[in-house]
């Protein structure tokens, strides 16, 4: 009788944890794919880096700002027009708040420039044109910036492979920042291949992107070394896609809902941050692919196994001594 309640609940068990792996979904059926596909958009982007290069903002060229209010509401274009017609054909002029205030960039940093742009505007527009502010910015500034910028990249990466090395292991620091370069080549062949403005804000979100994406694939990555001590029996294969599917819920609940802020930010948030929104909505889109189909595949590459994840054992507790 006692013989018969254990099979009973020996074969509840069995088909309950039937159940739960035919909701397990197959990831790492497309990682072949997943790899082509990521491979060629890293080479599109940088082909397009090479050809097209980066248009930098004025904060790393060099220029000056000039921020204009109008009495009454203003067209961009026509501004843009009547400079243009003034020979400054690089100006850029977007919306900066209200109808009502203009935001004018040109490429030069001559002291006198954000005054002329006035006196221009002035004598073409029927209201008064007011000069709210005036800046320049030198262009050894402007590549110092730049310099700065590309260095904080490469060592907020660096810190990120050490940190993932010491709180997991070797292969898990390979494959995040593996993942979190892909991500940001991406989002500058973006920006490359549609001429977009990269500027100081554009730069904080590729940094704010590389924090994300860090973020979602440790939650990936601790699911998948508890899943490795915990189902013994399982191949890694297995072991990820398991892991994969128990975190895809919080996954898709934290993007969206971040996606959402951001659609609403880019569509009406203004000019001033639609290049900042932009990179935002590609990057976070991007890592939370990257999470799964690099950070995960990589793992795989590289063979990792329930051995790389065992704790060492002290030669004290062999022999029993204290």
């Amino acid at each position: 009788m006692g013989k018969n309640k254990h099979m009973a609940r020996t074969n509840k068990s069995a088909s309950s944890e039937t159940r739960v792996d035919e909701k397990i979904i197959g990831f790492m059926k497309l990682r072949v794919m997943a790899a082509v596909f990521s491979i060629a958009l890293v080479m599109a982007s940088i082909a397009s880096l090479a050809i097209n290069g980066i248009k930098w903002g004025l904060d790393f060229t060099g220029g000056t700002l000039i921020e204009l209010h109008y009495d009454n509401p203003v067209n961009v274009s026509s501004v843009r027009g009547q400079l243009e017609k003034h020979g400054y054909t690089d100006a850029l002029v977007k919306q900066s708040g209200s109808a009502n205030d203009v935001l004018v960039t040109i490429g030069s940093d001559n002291a006198a420039l954000g005054h002329r742009v006035v006196s221009i505007l002035n004598a073409d527009n029927q209201g008064k044109v007011e000069a709210k502010r005036i800046e320049y910015v030198g262009p050894q500034v402007g590549e110092r910036l730049r310099e700065q910028g590309g260095l904080g990249i490469l060592m907020a990466l660096g810190l990120v492979m050490l940190y993932i090395a010491f709180r997991f292991q070797l292969k898990f620091s390979i494959g995040a920042v593996t993942a979190l370069a892909h991500d940001s080549i991406i989002v500058l062949g973006v920006f490359s291949l549609f001429g977009l403005q990269f500027d100081l804000t554009v730069m904080a979100a590729i940094l704010a992107v590389v924090g994300y994406s860090l973020n979602d694939t440790i939650i990936v990555y601790d699911r998948i070394r508890e899943n490795f001590r915990k189902r013994r029996k399982s191949d890694a294969i297995e072991v990820i896609n398991v892991s994969l599917t128990q975190t895809l819920g919080r996954t898709l609940a934290t993007s969206g809902t971040t996606l959402m802020v951001l659609m609403a930010l880019f569509l009406f948030g203004g000019e001033m941050i639609h290049n900042f929104s932009t990179a935002l909505i590609v990057g976070i889109g991007v890592g939370t692919y990257s999470s799964i189909y690099i950070a995960s595949n990589l793992l795989l590459r590289m063979k990792i196994s329930r051995e790389d994840l065992i704790v060492p054992v002290k030669q004290n507790d062999l022999d029993g001594r204290p």
